[in-house]
């Protein structure tokens, strides 16, 4: 078996582990990021972002990339509104211009900071089975095609259900209750002309207490909508989700007597339904230091999504680089400092996640969220 050596090893090529790629090469550090997806556009990457001042544009800052991030920047997406069931305006926020937390497409961001790195520096297709310890820091990776690396640092950039954590923490993803079922519309104010009224320029929240409708604005002409359901997983288990049809009908019926452009939301859907079941790490996820491999974003700390998962992702690939390069010659020292302040940074933010789903799913939605965005 041919095994080859890279001193810094990130598995998954999403915003985490590509910010932290970048920042390490323009501190003049190489390293080598294996990513399941058999090619950069070989599925979509989700929806519009938030991108934040004290954590995401930082993070982009450092990678040396805020011109071209403000090149993909969604103008006027910043306004939000509030309706209630029968689709009554109950608060309006328009985009101030500001651009404290502007918006972008994922896909658009991840272009920028792939089209940043050096060929070769993404290896496509590399699905990882599994990590173990070779001792003294030093770890194998193993791939799904029976291949192997070895690497002195490892870097847990792969999610929720990451390959990395088991070297870390016995701790795995637990589902909250709350699942998102998303669709889409396209060419929304031809074809849809109704809701893409009542959704707005930005994003739209219909909410009541253990459901609601969100929908979002795209660049493009398009409607991104999550309905949200506060529902057991068995009760999700029943729905069939290959049959598009019925899925989209049961999950139509749960907002019976709801305004119609709301439910075209749901029933006008171009894409079949998918089904989001949001899991968690407990609050407040650390580990015990050990040598030569540590996680970021959701492998590190997957918390309800409230806005924050992305920022904190690049931000925690943003200082992982930074420490790296202030400890050159120390790949422990720079992984205790970056441990350090990764656990408090992340355990404040656990409240938050819970805090907002709350707002908008619990006893007082939608007015809790409206009295946070009046805040």
């Amino acid at each position: 078996m041919n095994t080859r050596h890279h001193s810094i090893a990130i598995v998954g090529a999403g915003l985490g582990g590509l910010t932290l790629a970048r920042v390490l090469h323009v501190h003049g550090i190489p390293a080598t990021v294996y990513e399941a997806d058999p090619s950069e556009k070989s599925r979509t990457q989700g929806g519009q972002l938030d991108i934040h001042e004290d954590d995401g544009q930082r993070a982009l800052a450092d990678a040396g990339l805020t011109d071209e991030f403000r090149a993909i920047i969604h103008e006027g997406a910043e306004a939000a509104r509030v309706l209630d069931r029968h689709g009554k305006l109950l608060h309006d926020e328009p985009d101030d211009g500001a651009a404290r937390r502007p918006e972008v497409l994922r896909g658009d961001l991840r272009r920028i900071l792939l089209d940043s790195l050096p060929d070769r520096t993404v290896r496509w297709g590399r699905k990882v089975a599994g990590v173990r310890s070779l001792g003294d820091g030093r770890h194998e990776l193993t791939f799904a095609d029976g291949s192997t690396v070895t690497s002195g640092l490892v870097v847990g950039a792969d999610g929720a259900w990451s390959k990395v954590r088991p070297l870390l923490s016995d701790a795995r993803p637990e589902y909250i209750g709350t699942t998102f079922i998303e669709t889409y519309l396209y060419d929304v104010d031809e074809r849809h002309s109704a809701t893409a009224k009542t959704v707005g320029v930005g994003a739209m929240y219909a909410l009541t207490p253990g459901k609601g409708i969100i929908a979002h604005r795209e660049a493009g002409d398009i409607l991104h909508t999550y309905v949200e359901l506060n529902r057991p997983a068995e009760w999700i288990a029943g729905i069939d989700f290959t049959d598009a049809a019925a899925a989209t009908a049961r999950i139509a019926a749960e907002f019976d007597g709801w305004a119609p452009e709301l439910t075209a939301l749901i029933t006008d859907g171009e894409t079949a339904p998918v089904a989001r079941m949001l899991h968690t790490l407990p609050d407040g996820h650390r580990w015990d230091r050990v040598p030569g491999v540590t996680l970021l974003g959701d492998a590190a700390h997957l918390m309800p999504p409230s806005g924050d998962g992305a920022n904190l992702a690049m931000f925690d690939g943003a200082e992982l680089a930074r420490a790296i390069a202030a400890h050159p010659d120390d790949v422990e020292a720079a992984l205790a400092a970056y441990e350090e302040a990764l656990f408090p940074r992340s355990e404040a933010f656990y409240a938050d996640a819970h805090e907002t789903l709350d707002l908008c799913l619990g006893e007082r939605a939608p007015y809790g969220l409206i009295d946070l965005f009046r805040g």
